[in-house]
């Protein structure tokens, strides 16, 4: 009878949470990985085009962004934070050039991200000003048209 005695008085064990602390930090890691921040405030305001022919970016670190939308009913330029007019795009483009590694110098991509109501002139100056920097390859943003 001592043998029954010894099962009742046993409980339910206690739960393991010694591996809990690293399971919360692996989640909070992929979390830090994965998430992408946006790094430039955007201070004109543009709304995408849409196009048949998308494709993705693959290495997002060669990639300069060059913003064109409206500021106050003008249109206006945005490189990084600030706003700025066509004179610096190729002084912008040189310095983001610099501050890449030398592999990646040479596949520098210039992402145009313009209202869909810009005049093609200030998008033919600022490509203008691209060639004058030796910035050759250029990507125009846009979003995928749905077909109804």
């Amino acid at each position: 009878m001592s043998i029954f005695r010894d099962r009742e008085k046993r409980g339910m064990p206690g739960l393991n949470t010694a591996a809990l602390p690293d399971l919360i930090f692996t989640v909070l890691f992929f979390f830090m990985i994965v998430t992408h921040m946006r790094s430039v405030p955007l201070k004109v305001k543009y709304q995408v085009p849409a196009g048949t022919e998308i494709t993705k970016l693959v290495k997002k670190s060669t990639v300069t962004f060059i913003y064109i939308g409206k500021v106050d009913g003008k249109t206006r330029i945005q490189l990084n934070d600030k706003l700025a007019t066509v004179d610096d795009v190729e002084a912008y483009v040189k310095a983001e050039r610099q501050r890449m590694q030398p592999e990646d110098m040479k596949r520098q991509v210039v992402s145009i991200k313009a209202d869909r109501e810009t005049d093609m002139q200030v998008i033919n100056e600022v490509k203008q000003a691209l060639r004058r920097a030796n910035a050759y390859t250029i990507n125009y943003s846009a979003t995928e048209k749905s077909e109804k």
